[in-house]
């Protein structure tokens, strides 16, 4: 019964959720795009011409967000561009080169130098969260572990002055990455969009500038 109570509550709130209404409005996948564009307005990340790397891209709703970011007030094609990875399938979008795989793997990480041309890249976004278990101990070392390989992966595919933004949650063990993302990068904030629902200890990342790329 309480089961059902909650599934039920969490079903109410989000239908009646203003981003989820504006999501369909507007047609993105998820209420997440509205996280990434309320970070890209405040600190100004994405501009056509760039390459961009969306880690844990599905459903899509951040590189929906992007490929409009890419072409511009005018539409049409993009000036740019971006791949996205996951795990998990995705449904097609435009000018998006998605590869389906673990980019731990050197076979998916083959098959993104090849995308990319060997060119690096200006941002890498990075959406990524664990099954979270509960347990304090459990989830921040599983949350450290993925913010660790999306910093690895933007340590040898970054430019110098390139950027990395991971999702990671204020709670046990947060001190700690954001320690490191100090010792990796010149510049890190701390963002808390307001898409973000108020419940959730949910916070991102940003970094700004390699100190020691790869």
């Amino acid at each position: 019964m309480a089961k059902n109570k909650v599934n039920k509550n969490w079903l109410h709130d989000h239908i009646n959720d203003p981003y989820v209404k504006l999501a369909q409005k507007e047609g993105y996948r998820a209420r997440a795009a509205y996280k990434l564009k309320e970070i890209d307005e405040d600190e100004k990340l994405i501009r056509p011409g760039q390459n961009i790397v969306d880690l844990g891209c599905t459903p899509g709703s951040w590189c929906q967000y992007v490929r409009r970011k890419l072409a511009g007030k005018e539409g049409g094609s993009i000036h740019g561009m971006i791949v996205g990875l996951d795990m998990l399938p995705m449904e097609p979008i435009a000018d998006v080169h998605f590869l389906q795989g673990d980019f731990r793997e050197q076979g998916v990480l083959g098959q993104l130098e090849q995308a990319l041309g060997g060119e690096k890249v200006d941002l890498v976004l990075s959406d990524m969260a664990p099954n979270l278990s509960g347990i304090a101990v459990t989830d921040a070392a599983r949350v450290e572990d993925i913010v660790d390989l999306a910093m690895d992966f933007a340590r040898h595919h970054l430019k110098p002055s390139g950027c990395l933004l991971v999702k990671c949650f204020n709670a046990s063990g947060y001190t700690q990455i954001v320690e490191k993302f100090r010792q990796e990068f010149r510049v890190v904030s701390q963002k808390k969009p307001k898409a973000s629902r108020d419940k959730s200890s949910e916070i991102f990342l940003l970094g700004r500038g390699l100190k020691n790329p790869a």
